[in-house]
């Protein structure tokens, strides 16, 4: 297994391997509350450091807090390599619902418990979680970037990224400040961002693709599953070779609680896909929509 196969793209001032991590699963059920298995949660983001991965994505709102104190504890003093990644934008209610949280002291006070909590003078990328909707939905963002802006210039974020974004408004946002990188629900069925890839790419700016397999099962695709087994890999597998494959500035941070679903997650990076299988999984995507 050698995640080096996924290429890297540059993040911000960091050329990163393709293939991250996404720590989102590492708080409790519904991603509120602790862990189940703290130990087991550490040993899952030791892992993945040691075996190359450096870019994680979290948020303070994870938990919430409780994903960025994990990787405080589990991986603090960082390495050099080590390109973490957080969100803004929602906050969490004592039933564990997500609410909007984008005023300018809800913005500022964010950035400062990802500081806090991930131990960090600087946050290497803040992404913008736009709560316009549950998906991309429009709304300007010059006021929340102005905000994210003014905290860069204190030197408390190196680089700025927008999550459940629409292409204005990541127009919109780079006369603000540079846009690093967009984080939308992106996966081999679900297609609707096909087009900001590509403008993205055409930019140099990554794309993060979250839920790679979405609500899609595998069970309801009796081709993708067909094709994995060809392939000796699973469906997951297949879904996050196809990302790597559809367009070299997507960055994947698949999630997991478990060290050996770690390691099947990174071994995506060895499941290469012809010209053939590609035309069949986009037969697939067809066949889902």
């Amino acid at each position: 297994m050698s995640i080096e196969q996924s290429g890297t793209f540059t993040l911000g001032d960091r050329a990163v391997q393709r293939l991250g991590y996404g720590a989102m699963q590492l708080a409790g059920p519904g991603v509120f509350g602790p862990p189940k298995d703290h130990d087991g949660a550490i040993a899952v983001l030791r892992a993945a450091v040691e075996q190359g991965v450096d870019h994680i994505d979290t948020s303070d709102f994870y938990g919430p807090h409780v994903t960025n104190q994990l990787i405080r504890e589990a991986l603090h003093p960082y390495g050099d390599r080590l390109t973490i990644v957080t969100k803004i934008g929602a906050s969490r209610g004592a039933d564990g619902s997500w609410n909007p949280a984008m005023s300018p002291d809800a913005l500022t006070q964010a950035v400062h418990d990802n500081l806090r909590n991930l131990g960090l003078d600087v946050l290497d990328v803040v992404n913008m979680r736009l709560m316009f909707g549950l998906h991309p939905t429009e709304g300007s963002v010059e006021p929340l970037l102005t905000v994210l802006a003014e905290l860069q210039q204190q030197g408390l974020i190196r680089h700025i990224g927008l999550s459940n974004a629409t292409l204005a408004q990541v127009e919109e946002g780079m006369k603000i400040a540079r846009i690093v990188c967009v984080q939308n629900e992106y996966n081999l069925v679900q297609r609707s961002d096909d087009a900001l890839v590509d403008r993205l790419a055409a930019l140099g700016i990554a794309f993060v693709p979250f839920f790679p397999l979405g609500g899609f099962s595998p069970l309801q695709s009796s081709a993708l599953t067909d094709i994995a087994a060809r392939l000796d890999a699973t469906p997951m597998q297949v879904a996050l070779a196809w990302l790597l494959r559809r367009s070299p500035n997507i960055l994947l941070i698949p999630g997991t609680s478990s060290v050996a679903h770690l390691n099947e997650n990174l071994a995506a990076a060895d499941v290469m896909l012809s010209d053939a299988v590609m035309a069949e999984l986009e037969g697939v995507a067809k066949t889902a929509a």
